[in-house]
């Protein structure tokens, strides 16, 4: 059996979507996308099987699409909660307070960075180096949800509404 039949139809319509924005021979510039809609997918983290099967259905060597699995901070390589939290930690938002957002979260879910709750809701994700909304520090994602200006109570909001 092909490993491209772990790619649902919509992961493979989504593939086609990216591969088209380039031009012909480059397909490996579709990576991210695939890799992204296959992870989400996939309860929010990449399996060896669907990386290769991302490889096959892109014609790729397989270790060209691990090499960028395992690189960007929003790709994931092993189960991690529900709701992957990010907050940026670069320079704007350190100064506005990122340190602060980031053990507020750490003391309210009970975890430390890189860890999932214990009930698998949430994932705090390591350090984000950058998130590109500099203008709104402190600023932390939420999936794809961005949430900007926050204060302790901003990220108790945005959490209880998740919950």
């Amino acid at each position: 059996m092909s490993d491209q039949l772990q790619l649902s139809e919509h992961v493979r319509e989504e593939i086609d979507h990216w591969v088209r924005k380039f031009p012909e021979g480059r397909q490996r510039s579709a990576v991210i996308g695939a890799l992204h809609a296959v992870q989400h997918e996939n309860q929010g983290y990449l399996t060896p099987e669907l990386m290769d099967s991302v490889a096959e259905y892109l014609d790729l060597p397989p270790i060209q699409v691990y090499e960028i699995a395992t690189f960007y901070s929003l790709l994931e390589t092993e189960p991690v909660g529900r709701y992957r939290i990010s907050v940026c930690t670069n320079i704007s938002c350190m100064l506005r307070g990122s340190g602060e957002i980031v053990e507020h979260l750490e003391k309210k879910l009970g975890i430390k960075t890189g860890e999932s709750t214990e009930d698998g809701k949430f994932y705090l994700n390591r350090e984000e180096e950058c998130l590109a909304a500099c203008c709104g520090a402190p600023m932390m994602m939420v999936d794809h949800d961005y949430h900007e200006n926050l204060t302790p109570a901003k990220v108790d909001a945005v959490l209880e509404k998740l919950e």
